[in-house]
This record gives structure tokens, C-alpha cells and sequence, in this order.
């Protein structure tokens, strides 16, 4: 939909991380973000800059073509740089469209700059630069580390197979200065406690000084299932401040993890996890993946039926149906099966659109789809279990964590609503059918801005399956792997 979600946490930091590279003294650089801001529709800004640096998930990719369409209409010499977990997936096809193709992580950028501007133009410290990136408030966001540990079969890195990265400590606190004094601050780390419980205890003492320091009053991340498994993880993090910590439970059950390449999840019991956490005073948070491709329906509902009933438990922060995202093992898996259903979309590779033949029938798992949307019959349930959270826990949590629970709640039943600054664009809702074959395309292939002829086919979606279900020739490269 074509409405900015300022409100959603996380917001997208990748800007600000890129800016970095840039030289502070010759470059003039303006950071956008569609999430914060909605679609770009200045065309004094489209046609501002020299050089237009673009990034975003497996769904972007066609909106990052939509955004070069303009550029170049509007300035034909500006060069365009693109990166990104799909470009680095389709490096064969991005390069049709985009002057130069990032497969690497972001410092390639500083080859991009030395090669199409000249070495004068890159900073020789890439601080990123958090002032610049307008849509954040009283909340920061950076990172400590890269990657996983770990290789779940439907994750983006596993598929890239990038190991383990942790960041330099002294590069760890520059950073948290750079951000600025801010309420909160979230680690958008894949995993914050990593391989080496060493640089996690030293990460916790640069974090507890600055908060001793008063430059924030707690902070939160995101930790794999392992970090459980040694109470004195969880302890050392509250001391050092942490409020809240968020993992991927995705299923409560344990057969399904371990085929997901999940084992680790499988070590402990997540309801014991989750009342451990929250009876030390840290809310922690997870998100569901609904697998209707190889569970069945009922088993789904009694799934979350089950965290419904059960008030020691706190809330999904979502509910998704896996992705298929390019290359990782499930999409090769689905691929061999011929699984993906015809006239599938890249844009359709999101977690609300079903784009894999269910195991129950279709209607049936759309029925099921369209009621996790917004728990459409399980609404008075999701209150009932808000008020019991609240009793059970409410008093071991601060006034912020107690938002935050009630904030879960509210962006199950409203997801859109909940997160959406403009509240009146919510009443124009396009019909959606769930199912990638179906599916309608959004508003954004509607050109909003001139666009020069030669450039009109980039407003076509990029088709990932054919009509018997194939891959198309655009895509041919993603086959070969």
C-alpha cells in the first residue's frame, strides 16, 4: 500500500550506513526512506542527485527500478548503484538496469565511489551518519555484528553463506556516540550474542557505560535461542540495561524446527524460555511462521489457539507465512518440486501472499491466511490474553515495556492502522486475493512521475514463475545453483 509507516519498528538503517562512505566535505547527500516516508513522489528530489544509491529486501527490487526509471528520465547522466539481498541474488539480471551492481556488503560502496567519482570523494572514517536519517526519534538503531551463526533453511543468509562477522569494540562505541542520546536504543544485529560469549559480555560493558553515561535509558536486540541456555546471558544483559530482547521462535513445534534447519530452537522449551525472561523483568518478543505448505490448517489454529490461552506467554510480534526468498534452501527446495505456484511474482515473495502449493487445500489456506491478517475471529481472545499478560506480569515491567505489550497486541489486530501515520489513506484498501498467481500489483507500478519511453518496462513486475509454474528467463540464473 502507498502509505508511510513511520511508526513500525524497525525502521530501515542501510541509508545511514551507506551515507558513511561518502566524504563529509564534497558530497551532499539527502537520505530517503519509503517505509518512514511512503512513496517518493518529489520530483525536484528525483531529479537532485548525481549519483542515486538504492538497497532494500527481495520485494524492493521492482520498486528500486521504478525509482531509477525517474532518476534517469529526469537527469540521463546520473549514476545509479543498487545492492541488496535480491540484487546479490540476481547480479546477472540487476545489471541490466543498474550502472553499477553491489553483490558484496556495504563497503563495497567504497569501490563503487573510488571507481565513478574519484578516491577524494570517500571517507576515510565510514562513520555512518544517524543525523541524516530523519525518520528516526527517540528510538537509535545500529549494529554490532553481521550475519548468523546459524543456517535456517528459509534465511537470506543462508544463502549468501556469509559467516559470522563481529565489529571492532572501539568501532562498536564510536557508533553509539555517533547516535546521539536517544530513549531507547535496538541492536539490529541478526544475532547480538553470536559465536564468542566473550565479545558479548565486552559488547555489555561498552553498552552499561554509555547508560550509566545517560545516553539511553535501556536498549534491546535480538538474540538466537542458544543464549537461553546459560541464565547468566540473561542476567548479564538485564544489569547492563537490556529491556527488551526479540527471537525467532517461529514454531512451537519441534519436528517442524528441525526440518527447517532450526535445531537450536529445539534445545529448551520456548514456553519456559519466554516466563524466564519476562519473570527478570526483560520482555522478550518472537515472531510465528505459519507453514501451511507442509502443516495442516487445524494445526495451525491449534498453534495459535495455544498462545491465546495461555497469558504467560506474551504475543507474536507477527505472524508470516515462510518466504521462499531467492536461493536459500527452501526456494531451491521449492524450485525441485516444482512447488511455486504459476505467474508468481518477485513482489509476491512477502509473508502474507501465499506463492507455494499449500498442504491442505487452497481455500482452506486462505481462509487461514486472510484471518492472521488482522486476527480476524480471535480478536476478543487477543484481549483477554492482554489482560492476563498484564496481571501476570505488569508489575515487573516499566512503563515502556508495558507499551510495548500493548503495542504487540494492537499491530496483530490493526497491523496497518497501528503503524501508519496517515490513518486516512487506510480507507482506500485494494482487493487482495493472497495467492501469487492472483495476486494485483500494487500502486506503485502506476508511474506517479514522468517516465521517458525507453524506460516504461521497468514498471512491468519482474515474473519469477511462468504459467506451468517455472522459472522464467529473467530469473533463469536463480536455477542454476
Amino acid at each position: 500500500m502507498p502509505i508511510k509507516r513511520a511508526k513500525k519498528i524497525p525502521q530501515a538503517m542501510a541509508p545511514a550506513y551507506l551515507a558513511g562512505f561518502f566524504s563529509r566535505d564534497l558530497c551532499e547527500i539527502t537520505l530517503f526512506s519509503e517505509l518512514a516516508s511512503g512513496p517518493l513522489s518529489d520530483a525536484a528530489l528525483v531529479g537532485w542527485p548525481d549519483m542515486l544509491v538504492l538497497t532494500g529486501l527481495n520485494t524492493a527490487f521492482d520498486r528500486m527500478l521504478h525509482l531509477t526509471a525517474y532518476t534517469r528520465t529526469a537527469n540521463p547522466k546520473v549514476i545509479v548503484v543498487a545492492g541488496g539481498p535480491a540484487v546479490r541474488a540476481l547480479p546477472a539480471l540487476s545489471s541490466r538496469y543498474f550502472d553499477y551492481v553491489c553483490t558484496g556488503d556495504i563497503e563495497q560502496l567504497s569501490e563503487v565511489i573510488h571507481d565513478s567519482l574519484g578516491p577524494e570523494y570517500i571517507s576515510p572514517e565510514a562513520t555512518p551518519r544517524f543525523g541524516l536519517a530523519y525518520w528516526v526519534g527517540p528510538v537509535g538503531y545500529m549494529e554490532t555484528s553481521r550475519n548468523c551463526n546459524f543456517n535456517c533453511s528459509f534465511c537470506s543468509l543462508t544463502s549468501e553463506g556469509n559467516e559470522y562477522k563481529k565489529i571492532d569494540l572501539e568501532k562498536i562505541d564510536k557508533e553509539i556516540l555517533a547516535l546521539g542520546k536517544k530513549r531507547m536504543v535496538l541492536f539490529l544485529d541478526n544475532n547480538f550474542y553470536g559465536n564468542d560469549r566473550s565479545h558479548f559480555l565486552a559488547k555489555l560493558g561498552i553498552v552499561r557505560h554509555h547508560l550509566d553515561a545517560g545516553r539511553f535509558a535501556g536498549w534491546g536486540a535480538l538474540v538466537t535461542e542458544d543464549f537461553f541456555l546459560n541464565e547468566e546471558n540473561l542476567i548479564a544483559a538485564r544489569e547492563a540495561g537490556c529491556k527488551v530482547l526479540f527471537t525467532g521462535i517461529e514454531s512451537f513445534d519441534v519436528s517442524w524446527l528441525r526440518n527447517s534447519w532450526k535445531t537450536h530452537n529445539a534445545l529448551i522449551s520456548q514456553s519456559a524460555m519466554i516466563r524466564n525472561c519476562m519473570e527478570n523483568g526483560v520482555i522478550l518478543l518472537y515472531g510465528m511462521m505459519f507453514d501451511l505448505y507442509v502443516r495442516p490448517v487445524t494445526e495451525l489454529t491449534n498453534e495459535l489457539e495455544f498462545i491465546l490461552n495461555s497469558p504467560e506467554l506474551t504475543l507474536p510480534s507477527y505472524l508470516s507465512l515462510p518466504v521462499p526468498i531467492l536461493n536459500t534452501p527452501l526456494f531451491q527446495d521449492a524450485i525441485k518440486k516444482r512447488a511455486l505456484l504459476p505467474f508468481t511474482k518477485l513482489r509476491d515473495l512477502d509473508s502474507t501472499t501465499i506463492s507455494m502449493m499449500p498442504r491442505d487445500s487452497l481455500d482452506e489456506a486462505l481462509g487461514f491466511v486472510r484471518s492472521i491478517q488482522s486476527l480476524r475471529g480471535y480478536r476478543t481472545s487477543a484481549v483477554r490474553h492482554t489482560a492476563g499478560f498484564m496481571r501476570r506480569y505488569g508489575k515487573r515491567l516499566n512503563s515502556e515495556q508495558r507499551l510495548i505489550a500493548l503495542g504487540t497486541a494492537m499491530n496483530l489486530v490493526a497491523p496497518i492502522l497501528f503503524t501508519s501515520q496517515a490513518l486516512c489513506q487506510t480507507l482506500v484498501w485494494e482487493r487482495r486475493t493472497h495467492v501469487s498467481t492472483t495476486e494485483a500489483l500494487d500502486a506503485f507500478y502506476r508511474p506517479a512521475l514522468p517516465v521517458a519511453s525507453q524506460y516504461a518496462s521497468y514498471f512491468r513486475p519482474t515474473m519469477l514463475t511462468d504459467r506451468e509454474g517455472a522459472l522464467t528467463e529473467d530469473v533463469a540464473e536463480l536455477g542454476g545453483r
